[in-house]
């Protein structure tokens, strides 16, 4: 940490001293200096040079919204799974607490000296609990950044996952032999005694947990070190067993343990213990935490969080009913407002404008040759670590006008085509995740993409897994490996699969377009399927409006081989994906390269929409 110190000596002596503070998670140039100082501003003499340690509301806020953003958009799998982990690890808490509770003979504080241990876990490790959940997505609800049915969406994953971590934690305690009698008879005492408490006083009591877990949450993200933060969860989670207070997944855990004993009927323990417990979590954590600090920060909060403040907010509608209304989210920064268009949008994300001139002026072709279409370049910036930390309001302004500015040639490549046409600039830290948000927020027909190192690919491997996002496509992908566009002869292998029409597509519209000459080539296993061959391909030309192309039969039975002699000839490849997906192979590097990189030519690779079945995703 870099301090500058100066001392205001003035003839009365002494008057103050002033501090400026770069923090660690921020650029030292001139714009990232925080110019909030700490100084004595009645005019009394501050004692020594007072360093300014803590974040200020607002910044505890923006925290919040950079974590709020990463759980609001995040796949259900992925937040299931994480709380599923969080169930699990509260199991660590229940099984410590009944332990010590039988080796201290029921002793309150001896009893619940490792009770925090599941939440350390949880917090520290960044696992999903619904408590703990409570607060960040509801920062973004509240200010309209993010709807309530992704609220609500995201709250039904998380819980779900917690009640089934706990579930299995609580299966593996009755049976797993790991309870010693004595404690399983203290865990079958506390359960029923939660059981036993009155439905007011369980709800009253649980909304106080639901202030210090949310509370806990709100100073985390102010604490700046790990040590701060495993002394404030640990105080903090201490205080439900000493206050005799209730948590919901602590509590579901305890009724499954008592359900599998034989103890009570699992409906009941849901409506008399766990569901009043759970309500009051919510209202503890939302109300008295999540409102209240929502409104101590300031009024600019929304400006800082959000590009452009309140014209960025979603609609009342959009709010209430999410993207059946229009949108769910508003992302990071999104400078774009498609308006609502008849024909097909052609969605082109790019990495660097000057690069990728090529990618836009293809997209214009095929926007060309078919009826009604509009492109829509979307240049996506990558920001640094995962957070819109050191990136102000003037500084975001900044990046969009030099992105608008380099956007330039993109609308000039446009008007050259005479297509509808639209830029925009999205500020993000996951860009190829954001590539589906923009797809399915632009409700786009066609996603077309460079495909390539220090292009959005690459980052997309260091981002979450991406498997959910590529195996269920919003929209059809095109993904083009070249440097220079050249349609005028086009290659089209052609197999059975569904992939194979989108290439189709393509190559009509740019047929209308470039006067694209068009060969259609397919592989059969010997010369006594070249019959078959010829009628399928020819049955196919015309199925797919191609009658006019070259067909190309070739009956050595070696596909790879085949599409690197005929590739020879031709300027383009057009590659429809096999049954096992183009993106998620792409993006992992398992794709079989050698059909593409055995041809000299640029490929553009085709994957149409679609969502693999649940026999698919387990088996493959």
């Amino acid at each position: 940490m870099t301090d500058q110190e100066r001392h205001d000596d003035g003839p009365a002596g002494r008057r103050g001293s002033e501090t400026t503070v770069l923090s660690d998670d921020e650029p030292a140039g001139a714009e990232s200096v925080r110019e909030a100082v700490e100084r004595s501003r009645s005019g009394a003499p501050a004692v020594g040079a007072v360093v300014r340690d803590r974040f200020s509301s607002d910044e505890v806020f923006q925290r919040i919204v950079a974590a709020a953003d990463e759980e609001i958009t995040s796949g259900s799998r992925e937040l299931f799974f994480s709380a599923l982990a969080a169930g699990f690890a509260i199991t660590i808490t229940f099984m410590l607490y009944v332990s010590l509770t039988a080796k201290t003979g029921g002793d309150a504080v001896l009893s619940a000296l490792l009770y925090p241990l599941g939440f350390i876990y949880i917090i520290i490790g960044r696992y999903q609990l619904y408590t703990e959940n409570t607060l960040p997505p509801v920062a973004l609800t509240i200010e309209r950044i993010a709807s309530v049915p992704a609220l609500l969406r995201n709250w039904s994953v998380v819980l779900a996952g917690n009640f089934t971590g706990g579930a299995l934690g609580a299966l593996a305690l009755a049976y797993g032999g790991v309870l010693s009698p004595e404690a399983s008879v203290a865990a079958v005492e506390i359960a029923q005694e939660g059981v036993e408490t009155e439905w007011w006083s369980l709800f009253s009591k649980a909304a106080f947990a639901g202030l210090v877990v949310a509370g806990v949450v709100w100073v985390e993200y102010a604490a700046r070190d790990t040590i701060s933060r495993l002394t404030v969860v640990y105080l903090a989670f201490l205080a439900i067993p000493l206050g005799g207070l209730f948590h919901s997944v602590v509590s579901f855990t305890e009724m499954v343990y008592l359900v599998l004993h034989g103890q009570v009927a699992f409906l009941v323990g849901m409506w008399e213990f766990v569901i009043p417990v759970l309500l009051g979590n919510t209202l503890g954590g939302v109300l008295l935490v999540t409102v209240v600090n929502y409104f101590q920060t300031s009024e600019h909060r929304l400006e800082s969080a959000r590009f452009e403040g309140a014209d960025r907010q979603l609609s009342i509608k959009e709010w209430a009913f999410g993207r059946f209304a229009g949108r769910s989210y508003v992302p990071l920064i999104d400078t774009g407002e498609m308006p609502p268009t008849e024909g097909d949008t052609i969605l082109v994300p790019i990495a660097n404008p000057r690069t990728e001139s090529e990618l836009v002026e293809l997209a214009c072709s095929i926007a060309n040759g078919r009826e009604d279409a509009n492109v829509h370049v979307v240049h996506v910036v990558q920001i640094p670590d995962g957070s819109p930390r050191g990136y102000g309001a003037s500084q975001r302004r900044r990046i969009v006008e030099e992105s608008d500015e380099l956007l330039g040639d993109a609308r000039e490549t446009a008007r050259r085509y005479d297509v509808p046409f639209q830029t925009s600039t999205v500020l993000s830290h996951r860009s190829f995740e954001e590539l589906f948000n923009i797809a399915e927020r632009e409700s786009a027909d066609l996603v077309l993409m460079s495909w390539g190192d220090n292009r959005l690919w690459a980052s997309g491997r260091a981002e979450r897994p991406l498997s959910e996002l590529t195996r269920r496509l919003p929209s059809d992908f095109l993904v083009f490996d070249g440097d220079r566009v050249d349609a005028s002869r086009l290659l089209l292998p052609v197999g059975r699969g569904p992939n194979c029409e989108l290439s189709a597509d393509v190559a009509r519209a740019l047929q209308t377009t470039t006067g694209a000459e068009v060969s259609l080539l397919h592989v059969v296993d010997g010369p006594g399927e070249r019959e078959d061959g010829e009628q399928f391909l020819t049955e196919w030309a015309a199925e797919n409006g191609l009658a006019d192309a070259a067909l190309i039969v070739d009956d050595g039975g070696d596909l790879e081989d085949a599409i690197a002699r005929e590739a020879a000839d031709h300027s383009l490849l057009v590659v429809g994906a096999t049954e096992e997906g183009l993106l998620s192979r792409l993006v992992t590097e398992s794709l079989y390269f050698d059909v593409i990189n055995g041809t000299d030519i640029p490929v553009l690779l085709a994957e149409q929409a679609g969502e693999r079945s649940l026999r698919e995703r387990l088996f493959g």
